[in-house]
């Protein structure tokens, strides 16, 4: 059999990003009971990051602890990737001593390039164009809070970017209505867009687009190796802030989530992102679960 990669929401059918989800309540319910099993006992998965991480880091790693398995940090200076060595030959080499191998890059040729090198399984753990593992961790969040997500209206203020990128591949798989409202020069990448736009609509209001919505969600402006960009981004995106404002045009029990990490009173104001509608804390716990999940499916 094939060797299963995880590079795009789309890289597993809804029946197993489902199964994903439903195991990673499990596995959360046995860590609130403190009687976790370990499921990959001496197993091994090997960390790239070429962008830095809190999140990604620390779930994957405390993930494979728990497991019972192990995880290796790898940084590009401390190790021949910095120096130079190609990518498909860290992915055969590496691919030869550990069980997976989680990639956190910029360009999302690098992930395509390295998994079809790789002898083993290969994780997006965030591209330039995709995020998927987050999205995972959202989509376990909502289930969590408020059942399926399938018929309910997604928000997206901000930026066409990765994480965009990724809800628009969950709207197709999930078979929800995702309305993104954004500068027009900031809209997602058009061949994304054009692969679910029968779930994916645009709207430049924002307070009409997130009117009756279930679900409203927002990134950083500038995202990483953007920073040059941050002012001039500031001034094009403060329409698209999540305040009380635009939030009272959703439902009452609308939920708001955020991938983390915030720039308070930017893309979100502190009212909103600690206030009872936001689950970001939850968000951010569940990507351990949802981690584990997506290891134990793809290692077992």
């Amino acid at each position: 059999m094939s060797v299963r990669h995880f590079l795009t929401l789309k890289s597993l059918n809804r029946d197993e990003l489902e199964s994903i989800i439903n195991r990673a309540l499990e596995l959360k319910k046995q860590v609130k009971q403190k009687k976790i099993i370990t499921t990959l006992d001496n197993r091994v998965l090997g960390m790239i990051f070429e962008k830095s991480s809190t999140r990604t880091r620390v779930s994957f790693e405390t993930g494979m602890a728990q497991l019972g398995g192990h995880a290796i940090y790898l940084a590009p200076t401390g190790t021949q990737i910095g120096r130079g060595e190609p990518l498909k030959d860290t992915a055969r080499v590496l691919s030869k001593m550990v069980d997976c191998i989680m990639l956190r890059t910029f360009a999302h040729q690098k992930l395509e390039e390295f998994a079809s090198y790789s002898d083993v399984p290969v994780i997006n753990g965030l591209s330039d164009s995709f995020h998927p593992c987050q999205l995972l961790a959202d989509l376990l969040t909502y289930t969590e809070a408020r059942g399926s997500i399938e018929n309910k209206k997604v928000v997206w203020l901000g930026d066409g970017n990765n994480m965009c990128h990724s809800y628009i591949n969950a709207a197709k798989i999930f078979n929800f209505q995702l309305i993104i409202s954004c500068p027009k020069e900031f809209v997602p990448a058009a061949e994304i867009y054009e692969s679910s736009k029968e779930n994916v609509s645009f709207e430049d209001d924002p307070h009409k687009a997130v009117g009756n919505a279930d679900l409203v969600i927002t990134d950083v402006w500038a995202s990483m190796g953007q920073e040059n960009e941050q002012n001039e981004r500031k001034n094009k995106f403060k329409k698209y802030q999540v305040n009380s404002e635009i939030m009272v045009c959703a439902k009452s029990d609308a939920l708001f989530m955020h991938c983390l990490p915030a720039h308070r009173n930017e893309e979100v104001t502190e009212e909103v992102l600690e206030g009872p509608q936001s689950v970001v804390w939850e968000e951010a716990g569940n990507r351990l679960h949802s981690s584990k999940a997506l290891l134990e499916f793809l290692l077992n």
